[in-house]
């Protein structure tokens, strides 16, 4: 099934997304994270788009999508939530599994929070939604968010650099000779755009937020009980396996699979990835 390749206005921002699969199909909205974009589903999204209908935009301030400069747009996840629930409104969508990553997991809950009929079922890929999912590596945000000066803000610029992108974040953990340099030389670019770092920046001090909120995302899980996967690069140096595990505590019936890869683990087990997404959404007959 062939991708293509289109955009949407939603407000100031002109949504980049990619889509593939039946329009009469199940849809799997797929939300990415940082510092990457839509560009990460890329192995994924052909091999589920003979059974589904797969949709990955990317956020205000990622990838392709055009949005406004910082100052006549705040970006926080509330923001970015908010535009996304528009995105979905205007394509059309009015029921949809999740497929969530990193950013992509806060940005997700929300909109599954706020209207919770729209969801079908959710696949979580070391997007976290409690406290012990997070590791030690979080000191120079923490300091940041507590208190949020230049200083500290400055020392977060380093999360953002070519080294920590490509070392930290893709190959910790990652067999290397199944990691194609693609991902993060392309996000290397796109953080390397005029404006790009203070973006991030902000959304850095705002992913404080986003701890706030993990109670009432809990609150959803129990509530709701959609059906649910996580599935988990278990050598990820931000999100410990532990915050996999912890969304069996709200819904009983969640499954989760761990996989001996790092944080972008669709760089080097995409095919695995799209099994357990198949028999999952299978076996949950999703429509």
């Amino acid at each position: 099934m062939d991708v293509t390749y289109g955009t949407q206005i939603v407000g100031h921002c002109e949504i980049f997304y990619r889509e593939a699969g039946p329009q009469d199909a199940p849809v799997i909205l797929l939300l990415h994270g940082f510092p990457t974009s839509s560009h990460m589903f890329r192995d994924l999204i052909p091999a589920l788009s003979d059974r589904y209908r797969l949709i990955a935009p990317d956020l205000p301030g990622f990838g392709q999508t055009k949005s406004p400069p910082r100052g006549s747009f705040d970006y926080t996840f509330d923001n970015l939530a908010r535009v996304m629930q528009h995105f979905v409104d205007k394509i059309g969508l009015d029921r949809f599994a999740l497929y969530v990553f990193d950013y992509g997991a806060p940005v997700g809950y929300r909109m599954a929070s706020t209207r919770p009929e729209r969801i079908s079922a959710i696949i979580s890929q070391n997007g976290n939604a409690y406290l012990e999912g997070l590791s030690d590596a979080w000191g120079p945000w923490q300091t940041y968010w507590r208190e949020p000066t230049a200083a500290n803000r400055e020392a977060c610029r380093a999360s953002l650099s070519a080294d920590t992108i490509r070392d930290w974040q893709y190959l910790t953990g990652a067999d290397p000779r199944r990691l194609s340099p693609d991902g993060y030389t392309l996000d290397i670019a796109y953080m390397a755009r005029p404006g790009a770092e203070d973006i991030q920046l902000d959304l850095i001090l705002d992913y404080r937020n986003n701890l706030e909120r993990y109670p009432e995302f809990q609150s959803y899980f129990r509530s709701w009980q959609p059906p649910f996967l996580a599935v988990w690069g278990s050598n990820d140096p931000a999100f410990l396996p532990a915050g996999a595990t912890a969304y069996k505590r709200d819904i009983p019936g969640a499954r989760v699979h761990l996989i001996d890869t790092g944080h972008f683990a669709l760089e080097t087990h995409a095919d695995e990835i799209a099994a357990f997404v198949v028999r999952f959404l299978d076996e949950s007959e999703i429509s």
